[in-house]
């Protein structure tokens, strides 16, 4: 084979790469989104990763999977009974509970004076490309763990008020939907204006389970069931930044 055989061959062999290194990259996402929100004497800030994959013809559906970092703060915040969804629901079939109705006889609460949550999670993601500028989405947890600070807590249940000066947040978080899910689980809906090349900013809706669970006094349920984790159900809004690295 001649020189001049190897170099075309060798030019073919680069271009053919070049263009699927480019084709694969029109078709991932990678960024590193920062976010905060707040509430009513509460709020959180978030670090998250996220891999998304663009899918349809022109590319601008994107499903994908990240790791999302979330701390929660809130003072003399109200918890109430996180569950099982066969006490605290007219219905708990998964998926539809989100629909149910809510038995308020079998919901106590619990005040935690200083909730403080670090959560990590793996985190499914959804998002759609309006425009060459904007974009919105979806994103929610799926699976972590948690751990935080211990805090001194007052349980209201059947007209007794009891203590417990150690509740701490539930260490392991999943999705299972509705009152099914435990644990501390982060999800928003969000639009981004894409800034430059590498920078977007954010508004977003944030959505927020944040759990802690009591370790010297419980719940105790009318069919005798007792119940030991609590959930503060967080609607929060916030800004974010997001760099993009593909």
């Amino acid at each position: 084979m001649s020189i001049h055989k190897i170099l075309l061959n060798c030019l073919i062999l680069s271009l053919f790469v070049s263009v699927s290194r480019a084709q694969k990259q029109k078709s991932v996402s990678q960024f590193i989104d920062l976010s905060g929100t707040i509430g009513q004497d509460q709020g959180t800030g978030a670090l998250s990763y996220v891999y998304n994959w663009k899918t349809g013809k022109r590319k601008k559906f994107e499903l994908g999977a990240g790791l999302r970092w979330t701390t929660y703060a809130g003072t003399k915040k109200e918890f109430y009974t996180a569950g099982p969804a066969s006490l605290t629901r007219t219905s708990s079939v998964p998926f539809l509970i989100v629909f149910a109705g809510i038995n308020e006889e079998n919901i106590d609460t619990l005040v935690v004076q200083r909730p403080l949550i670090h959560a990590l999670n793996l985190s499914f993601n959804m998002g759609y490309q309006f425009t060459k500028r904007i974009y919105g989405g979806i994103n929610i947890d799926v699976v972590g763990f948690s751990f935080g600070r211990k805090s001194s807590s007052v349980l209201t249940s059947d007209g007794e008020t009891m203590t417990d000066p150690e509740a701490s947040p539930t260490a392991f978080n999943i999705l299972l939907t509705g009152d099914h899910d435990s644990g501390s689980l982060n999800s928003e809906f969000f639009v981004r204006y894409q800034a430059g090349k590498r920078w977007s900013f954010k508004a977003l809706y944030q959505f927020l389970f944040a759990e802690y669970t009591t370790h010297n006094i419980v719940q105790t349920a009318p069919d005798g069931t007792e119940i030991d984790q609590f959930r503060n159900k967080a609607n929060n809004i916030g800004l974010g930044i997001v760099y993009h690295l593909q």
